[in-house]
């Protein structure tokens, strides 16, 4: 009689509960400070979502554009019928102007919003996702304009040209159900790309070298700047840390942020590492156990001098500038 051995499942037949299939998505980079930070991707509904959202969005707008500017044409008397007369041309001048409405709201609303500090279109906003700089291996990287442009280029193969072989095929008087047989091919190759590869990648992402993680909202936390370290004082062995000018110019506003966040996840290892960091590139030797401390002073006397050089209109991007 054959023995039946309890069944051990894999890890392929595991419960797939929400937070077994977050920690799938999550992913640890490290900062050129040597900081390592956790990221969640996106999920692939979070980002369908915000596409969708936003194509509502362009196509409002570009109704709005057009119920504008046929409102301005008719305050102004423009008959639309007009051919070689002002009204005629100017009537082509509000032609010319819509195009370019057009061109700007498909192509400009994505860079626009991306380029921006929170690297998100407002559909993303909505949906709590952003673009951000892909890994290298685990080293992280800055969302650079190159990356944003690069992406969005490629956002019209991948979405756009299907519309336009139709389009082109109705207005020449070509076959259309074969143009549309072809964009819709031409759009599932695309679309259902990032079910293909482990990281969520559309084309443009693979290309530009970025990902789209989760940014969610958070509560107004308490300002860093005004908490009992950040005077310079330690409450654990009572030293006052106080740095000189020549200390804080090592740093910009991005590796403030980069410590802010570092604080406010308040692990001890990278407290430990940034501390650590900080201390190699000053010159400094505050020994071991007080990393808090040192580091919540760092970031008050680092953040009042950026912003006393912001106030005189000096700014330091990051330590590279």
């Amino acid at each position: 009689m054959a023995i039946r051995l309890p069944f051990r499942p894999d890890a392929k037949s595991a419960p797939r509960t929400p937070q077994a299939l977050q920690d799938r998505r999550r992913r640890m980079v490290v900062t050129p400070e040597g900081v390592a930070l956790p990221f969640v991707l996106a999920s692939r509904g979070a980002r369908a979502a915000a596409l969708f959202l936003d194509l509502a969005m362009i196509v409002g707008a570009i109704i709005g554009a057009t119920l504008l500017i046929a409102y301005v044409a008719n305050a102004v008397g423009i008959n639309f019928n007009d051919d070689d007369s002002p009204a005629g041309r100017a009537v082509q001048a509000l032609v010319v102007v819509w195009i370019i409405a057009l061109f700007l709201f498909r192509n400009a609303w994505f860079l626009f919003f991306e380029l921006g500090p929170r690297g998100a279109t407002p559909g993303k906003r909505i949906t709590g996702i952003r673009v951000a700089a892909r890994a290298r291996g685990k080293d992280g990287a800055r969302l650079t304009t190159e990356a944003v442009i690069a992406r969005n280029l490629v956002r019209d193969i991948e979405l756009f040209m299907p519309a336009i072989f139709i389009v082109v095929a109705s207005v020449e008087g070509g076959d259309t159900e074969m143009a549309a047989w072809a964009g819709l091919v031409w759009f599932l190759l695309f679309a259902l790309f990032p079910f293909f590869n482990r990281d969520r990648l559309r084309c443009g992402d693979l290309i530009a070298g970025t990902w789209v993680v989760e940014a969610p909202k958070r509560k107004l936390e308490q300002a860093l700047s005004v908490g009992e370290g950040a005077r310079g004082l330690s409450q654990a062995t009572g030293v006052q840390y106080r740095f000189s000018d020549a200390d804080l110019a090592v740093y910009g506003e991005y590796e403030l942020q980069v410590l802010e966040r570092v604080l406010r996840e308040n692990r001890e290892e990278a407290l430990r590492d940034v501390a650590r960091t900080i201390c190699g590139k000053i010159g400094w030797n505050a020994g071991a156990g007080d990393e808090r401390a040192f580091l919540e002073a760092y970031y008050a006397q680092l953040r009042a001098r950026l912003e006393t050089g912001m106030r005189f209109g000096r700014r330091k991007a990051d330590k590279h500038t």
